[in-house]
């Protein structure tokens, strides 16, 4: 190119493309590239059919399995051995004729099968009957059903010797919706799905863009890192609504629960939520190169929310020095806040203190994302 050309085309209008035929003019404002990222995010979904299974049908299976699994029902039998020898035959009349007769199964054996049986399971309880007509226990103490079966046992034959109840009592087993333990697990399991959705559905897509080297084309647009970002974690906010009321509905009409808060405060919670931890996957993905480090990265983020943020259990069973590192994670924070709102009605504004964490991680997550954030 000469210098007349140079000039010619330096001092040329721009020119403007037209739109072709049929398709709409590009957006314009503020959003607008913000609204398309969205727009995109949500198609590349349907290309990816492993999304519904793990994002809709795995927590509903997770639910189903251990409902069923941790159902109301009777009391299980308790199995014990009794030593042979003097006064076996009389210890087990004894316990046959009692009131606990039909939830105590007893076999009578020599001592190094019923000791075999208590090492390996098979027995809850051996009792070694003496020849002044006491009896020994051996059971695990280590073992909550071996521990149940000597209170019963003792019991039997307590009363069987004519030992008496002084204060008179009565038993009222408590089955009602809202005190069993499916009623403590479907939030358990909205709040950790939400915390899977947004850590991987999110850190897990953007380094697969950057893998690609997809991210490398956003560069040359006029496109905010901010907007970007933005766009990914706003993603997860409509399937949120969807992975929320699957659960809630499922847990009404499989197991009853009832929902006693306002189902507005639960879906806000799901949002905040949502937005939290898609903060903290865009943190966890902000550098990472690999599909296999961002697979480490995000495990070792989930991984103590896993075991501490009662998913599954109380984390109330830990020791009182660490409740306050629990209490501070974000995901114990949701569980708390929905199981507040769902179980016991609890409005928006008792959660002031555990939305609070959840913000806090989020807003400070999505803040050092936008700063850290790598395009290669």
């Amino acid at each position: 190119m000469n210098e007349h050309s140079a000039s010619l085309t330096k001092d040329a209008p721009p020119v403007i493309s037209e739109p072709r035929p049929g398709t709409a003019p590009p957006a314009t404002g503020r959003w607008s590239g913000y609204w398309h990222l969205l727009v995109a995010r949500m198609k590349e979904l349907k290309r990816e059919p492993e999304v519904i299974f793990w994002v809709f049908a795995f927590p509903l299976l997770l639910a189903l399995g251990l409902g069923i699994a941790f159902r109301n029902k009777p009391a299980e039998a308790t199995s014990i051995a009794i030593v042979q020898g003097p006064g076996a035959p009389d210890v087990a009349s004894m316990i046959q004729q009692s009131r606990h007769s039909a939830f105590i199964h007893v076999q009578l054996l020599d001592r190094e099968a019923a000791l075999k049986g208590l090492r390996l399971g098979k027995f809850d309880l051996v009792v070694v009957p003496d020849s002044h007509g006491g009896v020994e226990y051996r059971y695990d103490s280590a073992r909550p059903e071996s521990v149940l079966s000597h209170a019963e046992v003792d019991d039997a034959l307590q009363t069987a010797a004519g030992r008496k109840d002084v204060v008179p009592t009565s038993i009222v087993t408590s089955s009602e919706p809202g005190s069993r333990y499916i009623d403590f697990l479907i939030p358990g399991l909205i709040g950790m799905n939400l915390m899977n959705s947004g850590m991987w559905g999110i850190g897990f897509a953007l380094v697969d863009m950057r893998q690609r080297k997809l991210l490398k084309r956003f560069v040359a647009t006029p496109m905010r890192r901010s907007d970007f970002l933005l766009a990914l974690m706003s993603s997860r906010f409509v399937l949120m609504f969807v992975e929320v009321g699957l659960l809630l509905i499922f847990g009404v009409l499989f197991f009853h629960m009832r929902v006693l808060g306002s189902v507005a405060t639960i879906l806000l919670l799901g949002a905040i939520g949502s937005a939290t931890f898609g903060g903290l996957g865009l943190l966890t993905a902000s550098r990472a190169q690999k599909i296999e480090s961002i697979s480490g990265l995000i495990n070792v983020v989930m991984m103590p929310m896993w075991i501490f943020s009662g998913v599954f259990f109380s984390y109330e069973r830990f020791p009182a020095i660490i409740q306050p590192f629990i209490k501070a994670l974000p995901l114990t924070a949701l569980n708390d806040a929905l199981r507040a709102t769902i179980l016991e009605g609890a409005s928006l504004a008792s959660q002031s203190g555990r939305l609070a964490v959840l913000l806090l991680w989020g807003g400070i997550s999505f803040a050092l994302a936008v700063r850290w954030f790598r395009w290669t």
